[in-house]
């Protein structure tokens, strides 16, 4: 299929060429008829996009302190490559589209196939042939609506939400400042809702649309027309509410709001403007300052927009589909009309060409519209085919086992192109010789276009069963969200594939038993987990230097993890875990394979309601680790520091930058100069070698099942309060 793309970095729109989305339970698979073009929010991301690196800062302060965040965390070199990848990438645009439903997903019974629907979201409403959209981002066309009109659907519900934030009244008085595409919808609903409106913008002819549309008087901000307007309608005591609907780094319209708005009244931002407040403006009226997010409640929360979870009625009213729905209803009894904000209607063929023209201003427009070809026939299967894969049952490793040709490339499929994949293990595969990156495959189009274009993957998908199915794929990386790795991984063992899952290979004690039952199942026990830090060039010195061991040791872990941002899909602890859950295995395997051994009990603790964690390990020997989890500590303390002690020896590792072993001589690691190697490379390269020899995997089964084990039991020990004992040592 065809999506709009744009590259962040060098600013160019495509019309890219990419894998169909699949239809995912819990949403329904569209096919786009019409697409609105947001010519203020989509124009700004293009304009942005042709700044040069500095403009680019300059714009997005909030993101370079991200970025300075991340180069204390993890170095330079690996910054560079994680913020150039994010970049250098295509991203899609639009957000608002009507379009008809191809396939209904599991329990969707709202709408079936051939049903028009009114599609919002960034991530899910794109210009794109094809769009999978979750339950609560999609609402119903009602009847004898045409399509594009329906396409406003998005934009109408982020002008109704400014509206309700300013919770107007009948009879009352209000200013909409900016006449865009948002503010003459905001105009109409104002009118629709009894209020009498006064409208404020520097294009005269967006001024006569609005007066046509219902407003009471239009005129530019720095005339008198629109003060004289405001004070005959008021009665001189100024408008009860201010719709802020305007773009651009000047700070007139929040100084306009102040000046025409009545004491005590409401000011709503709904546009991206400069809000340099003056103080004693608005301390003195005492001006309601109130901000509008978007399409309404549920905007930016994952359970609602990705898993369906409603607010119940009674406590939200107006959630993001309600709003999406009240304004198709609008539409369609004619109380908004939206056909003279049409400016443009441009063939989806066409859409590099437009959006050129948008911004060169060749094409002055409210609103503009897509429209997509008519399907053919021949050519309205929503997706490729499903490749039904059986079990596979082998026996002594499976078939991945046998050595391959000297000059045979290892052919690797990756399941899950996100940022770990492509700034930490994917540059190290793409130059490695003797390997092919035959497939890649993601839920969503464009993340597997742009990996397939960075890193010269030979196909990119959204099929998983026609990579699972495909013989001359030797091994598979699952590089997924957390709550996916045990299922991906039971399902790419019986393929009879060699596995490389990143942490933690399950959540739960149900998923590791599913995973080792499919190991006994299919005899296929080629599987390494993603624990990278035993195979860090730095540690496996400093183990070299420390030397062998006599007696019990101990070993003590702080991990200054950090909080995380609000939104993280870390977060999400219904679906993906705790936090220890999904990356606590990292430091129990570094610990392990330091003590040379598997614990045999683990001891949590927290504090009620902290994150803070206190794991304590004990071991065959007598050995105990202790991992402190923090996420209350310094953010420019290194993230990890490791001692090891034992026979008189001390092994100090600090962050993966220097390390130190005290015994009877002192040896102490030169500093890193560029970055902290945590071992990813040399990982790799042990995985790839087993693939390509047939030789035993990086770390034994066992272990990497000891160490799952471990992770999970501190769940279980925090709610116990007591120790855990595990099965099995080495």
């Amino acid at each position: 299929m065809k999506q709009v793309v744009q590259n962040y970095k060098s600013g160019e729109l495509a019309v890219l060429d990419v894998p169909t989305p699949g239809c995912k339970p819990g949403g329904v698979l569209v096919r786009s008829a019409f697409s609105l073009i947001s010519t203020g929010t989509e124009l700004m991301k293009v304009s942005e996009a042709g700044m040069s690196m500095l403009g680019k800062a300059r714009s997005r302060p909030d993101q370079v302190a991200k970025v300075m965040q991340s180069v204390a965390t993890n170095g330079v070199p690996a910054t560079y490559r994680k913020v150039m990848g994010k970049l250098d990438s295509y991203t899609p645009l639009g957000y608002s589209l009507c379009g008809v439903v191809e396939q209904v997903g599991a329990g969707i019974e709202d709408v079936k196939a051939g049903d028009l629907v009114a599609c919002a979201g960034n991530e899910h409403a794109l210009h794109a042939e094809l769009n999978w959209v979750p339950k609560n981002l999609y609402a119903p066309v009602p009847d004898g609506l045409a399509p594009r009109h329906a396409a406003f659907g998005t934009v109408g519900s982020i002008a109704m939400q400014g509206v309700r934030q300013g919770e107007p009244q009948l009879g009352e008085v209000a200013l909409v400042i900016g006449l865009g595409l948002i503010g003459q919808l905001v105009v109409q609903l104002l009118a629709a809702a009894g209020v009498r409106v006064v409208g404020a913008d520097p294009d005269p002819v967006r001024c006569e649309l609005a007066e046509r549309l219902g407003a009471a008087a239009c005129g530019d901000p720095a005339s008198a027309a629109v003060e004289a307007a405001v004070a005959e309608l008021t009665g001189g005591h100024g408008v009860d509410q201010v719709y802020l609907a305007a773009g651009g780094s000047s700070n007139q319209p929040v100084e306009l709001a102040a000046h025409l708005c009545r004491d005590r009244g409401r000011v709503v931002d709904i546009g991206k403007c400069r809000l340099d407040l003056p103080w004693n403006a608005y301390y003195e009226k005492e001006l309601d300052v109130r901000f509008s997010r978007s399409y309404g409640p549920g905007r930016y929360d994952p359970e609602y927009e990705l898993e369906g979870r409603d607010y119940p009625i009674g406590y939200v009213r107006w959630t993001e589909r309600r709003n999406l729905a009240c304004f198709l209803d609008l539409l369609a009894r004619g109380s908004v009309d939206v056909e003279p904000l049409v400016s443009h209607i441009a063939d989806f063929d066409d859409a590099v060409d437009t959006y050129r023209r948008l911004k060169d201003g060749d094409l002055k427009a409210v609103a503009v519209l897509f429209r997509y070809p008519e399907p053919e026939a021949e050519a309205e299967e929503a997706g490729t085919p499903a490749i039904v894969v059986p079990a596979v049952k082998r026996s002594g490793g499976g078939a991945s086992t046998r050595a391959r040709a000297d000059r045979t490339p290892v052919r690797l499929a990756f399941v899950g192109a996100g940022n770990y994949a492509t700034s930490m293990l994917l540059p190290h595969l793409a130059q490695r010789e003797g390997v092919e990156l035959s497939t890649v495959v993601t839920t969503t189009a464009l993340s597997a276009a742009n990996a397939q274009r960075k890193f010269g993957f030979a196909e990119a998908t959204t099929d998983l069963d026609a990579v699972l199915g495909d013989k001359s794929i030797d091994a598979v990386f699952v590089v997924t969200r957390h709550s996916s790795h045990a299922e991906l991984t039971r399902r790419a063992l019986l393929a009879g594939k060699t596995v490389f899952v990143e942490k933690p290979l399950a959540l739960t004690e149900d998923e590791l038993a599913g995973v080792l039952a499919a190991v006994e199942e299919s005899g296929n026990d080629r599987l390494q987990v993603g624990f990278n830090r035993r195979f860090a060039p730095l540690l496996q010195e400093s183990r070299k230097r420390f030397g062998a061991r006599t007696g019990p040791a101990s070993l003590r872990y702080l991990v200054n993890a950090g909080r995380l941002q609000h939104g993280s899909w870390y977060l999400r602890q219904g679906t993906e875990g705790s936090r220890f859950a999904g990356e606590g295995g990292h430091f129990i395997d570094t610990a392990s394979w330091l003590l040379e051994a598997d614990p045999i009990s683990v001891y949590a603790t927290a504090a009620p309601g902290n994150e803070d964690l206190q794991v304590l390990l004990r071991y065959p020997d007598g050995s105990t680790a202790t991992i402190s989890y923090v996420t209350t500590g310094a953010p420019g303390f290194p993230k990890e520091t490791l001692d090891l002690v034992a026979d008189g020896k001390v092994l100090r590792l600090d962050d993966f930058v220097r390390a130190s072993v005290y015994g009877r001589k002192k040896w102490v690691s030169s500093r890193l100069p560029k970055a902290r190697d945590k071992g990813q490379s040399a990982e790799l390269a042990a995985f790839i070698k087993a693939v390509r020899t047939g030789g035993p995997m990086p770390v034994p089964l066992e272990s990497l099942v000891a160490t799952t084990s471990a992770t999970l039991a501190v769940q279980t020990g925090l709610a116990g309060g007591v120790p855990v004992a595990l099965a099995g040592t080495r």
